[in-house]
């Protein structure tokens, strides 16, 4: 039967071996790539999709007088406004 140390010097070694075969492997892996992008003129984009703009912020359109917490009238109203009229809070 194995011991503990037994397997986790197994494991390092592994770990090892692993990390010197990805970095052989690499090198031949971003030739290829590099090889592929110049025969069909490929774009980051098309290799990775655009990239996300960030969302517009919306400004605030009611505050709460109490606490300055704010809400954009968008999505599920706050529960400081629950049953009053908004437009006692409008900015």
């Amino acid at each position: 039967m194995t011991t503990l140390q037994e397997l986790l010097a197994q494991k390092e070694a592994l770990e090892q071996q692993i990390a010197q075969i990805k970095k052989a492997e690499r090198e031949d892996a971003l030739r290829k790539a590099r090889e592929l992008i110049e025969t069909y003129d490929l774009a980051a984009d098309e290799l990775f999709g655009k990239p996300k703009t960030p969302g517009k912020t919306v400004a605030a359109k009611y505050r709460n007088p109490e606490t300055g917490e704010t809400w954009t009238g968008r999505g599920r109203a706050p529960r400081w406004l629950d049953g009053r009229n908004r437009e006692d809070f409008a900015i």
